[in-house]
Formats: structure tokens, C-alpha cells, sequence
């Protein structure tokens, strides 16, 4: 069974930095991602990450900012958020991949990021 467990959300304050994690278990994968979803919101893309080689790719409103990375010994998936803005504020989500690079069919329950100003 598969399970994306996420943690390390919580409130910041503008400016300082935040780190979520995600351990996944009951199989690999070939990528993760973080996404995002504001209220009132769709779903975001943030970052996605190649779990063989370590390709990174972010979307524009996170580039710079925040940082992809994972740890395969741990099957941990991390996002190094930092300069964090008000407009971060939203419900931070792990997936990975069901064999299929990009199709994301695993998603974790999320976790709360607050940016105040």
C-alpha cells in the first residue's frame, strides 16, 4: 500500500524559510512533486523532481525561492521554501508517479503553509 505522509508545515513569517517533508512507502518511483492549492484556488504545480537522476524542475512563481531535493535512503521527498511571501499561503501536497513519469496518481493528505506579513 502505498502512503505519502507530508509534514513541516506551519506558520512563517515573510521573509524567513520553511521545510516540508514527505516520507513515502510501499513502492518507488520514477518522479515526485509538490503542488499547491490556495483557498478559492486550483491546484498549483511547485516543483517536481527525476528520483533517478535528480532533474529538477519548478514553476515559475517558486523559482529561486524554493528548493526540490529528496533523500533516497530515507524515501524522503523535501521542499526548501525560503523568502516565503504572503501569496505561498496554501495546503502543500507530495505525489509521485503510478510508472509513468509526470502522471501523478499518489498524493499525500497535505500540509498547511501560513505566510504572514
Amino acid at each position: 500500500q502505498v502512503q505519502l505522509v507530508e509534514s513541516g508545515g506551519g506558520l512563517a513569517q515573510a521573509g524567513n524559510s520553511l521545510t516540508l517533508s514527505c516520507a513515502a512507502s510501499g513502492r518507488t518511483f520514477n518522479t515526485m512533486a509538490w503542488f499547491r492549492q490556495a483557498p478559492g484556488k486550483g491546484r498549483e504545480f511547485v516543483a517536481t523532481i527525476n528520483w533517478i537522476d535528480g532533474t529538477t524542475y519548478y514553476g515559475s512563481s517558486v523559482k529561486g525561492r524554493f528548493f526540490i531535493s529528496r533523500d533516497s535512503a530515507k524515501n524522503t521527498l523535501y521542499l526548501q521554501m525560503n523568502s516565503l511571501k504572503p501569496g505561498d499561503t496554501a495546503v502543500y501536497y507530495c505525489a509521485a508517479d503510478g510508472g509513468v513519469a509526470g502522471s501523478y496518481v499518489y498524493w499525500g493528505q497535505g500540509t498547511q503553509v501560513t505566510v504572514s506579513s
